[in-house]
């Protein structure tokens, strides 16, 4: 199955410069109280350690917000048109979030940057997370997590586009990259025009990574599309690749245990996918890349020219 693009992302698209300056009682109000706040962290704080919705008005803002408790959901009015633009709470992120749970729906986070070169949209330092209908775009990271064995992630219907970084002597960012949770679920979500760094490297035990495009054709200076460092489980299945031209690292599109085995691959599952390289790129590389013996299952994949489907390194 090829991937999925939603109306709702390219309606983020299509509002992405649209700037519309919230009116009324404030921006930020919390659903279950009707209550309207000036600021983010204040609708935050209100929330505390319970459970609620901060509905958000169309505009840009320069806000951000550390969620230190309780079961929070982000979600904009309209998807698309409620765009943090470029505010960081603790040197870190527009969100910064270390409570039970968050779900984030309808937002676009851009232009984030930090000394030390890992600005993102959504940090994630425990906790469950659902994404859903965002857009990531213009920054060092889209999302990035610190551990949470016990933490699950999922992100569908969202975009990521013009992340990365391999630049200043600082060690690389990358459009996601999650550490050491329980699983991370990506699905019908779009990758494209990195700017250094992998699009999905991920650290979780379990991986399902399905109906997903990664678009490399804009890429400068890029890795891996999805980079498992230590090995996982799961199944990366019913994405299309396209490896682009401006590499750092062509050498394969999907690399497993490339920082040392971790825990087995060997349930692991590919198959359904489509990878290709650009139209005007003559090169070889491998679909998918082993360090050490664990031999995921291979289905069914469609390679393009000069893809080799498996190499053990």
């Amino acid at each position: 199955m090829r991937p999925f693009l939603s109306l709702s992302i390219l309606s983020a698209t299509l509002f992405a410069t649209v700037h519309v300056s919230a009116q009324g009682g404030g921006p930020f109000q919390v659903a279950e109280t009707g209550r309207s706040f000036a600021r983010l962290a204040d609708a935050v704080a209100a929330i505390g350690d319970g459970t609620g919705t901060i509905l958000i008005a169309p505009g840009t803002y320069r806000e951000c917000a550390v969620q230190g408790a309780g079961h929070i959901s982000y979600r904009a009015q309209i998807a698309g048109q409620s765009i943090f633009d470029g505010g960081i709470c603790e040197g870190k992120a527009a969100l910064v979030l270390r409570g039970r749970s968050a779900a984030v729906d309808g937002i676009v986070f851009q232009r984030m940057a930090v000394p030390d070169g890992n600005g993102a949209g959504i940090r994630l330092e425990k906790g469950n997370l659902n994404i859903t209908r965002s857009v990531f775009r213009d920054s060092e990271q889209g999302i990035l997590t610190a551990q949470d064995p016990v933490g699950e992630i999922i992100i569908d219907q969202s975009t990521f586009s013009g992340l990365g970084r391999c630049d200043r002597g600082l060690g690389c960012a990358h459009s996601i990259y999650i550490g050491d949770f329980a699983s991370l679920t990506v699905t019908r979500s779009r990758f494209e025009r990195g700017n250094g760094g992998h699009y999905v490297k991920s650290r979780a035990a379990r991986a399902i990574i399905q109906n997903n495009a990664f678009d490399d054709t804009r890429g400068r200076t890029t890795n891996y599309m999805i980079d498992l460092p230590g090995g996982a489980s799961g199944m990366i299945n019913g994405n299309v690749f396209v490896q682009g031209k401006d590499k750092e690292n062509y050498s394969a599109l999907i690399a497993i245990a490339a920082e040392g085995r971790q825990r087995s691959s060997n349930a692991l599952a590919i198959s359904g996918n489509d990878a290709s390289i650009a139209p005007g790129v003559d090169r070889n590389t491998v679909f998918v890349a082993v360090w050490g013996d664990d031999r995921p299952t291979l289905g069914s994949n469609r390679l393009g020219r000069g893809i080799e489907p498996f190499e053990k390194r």
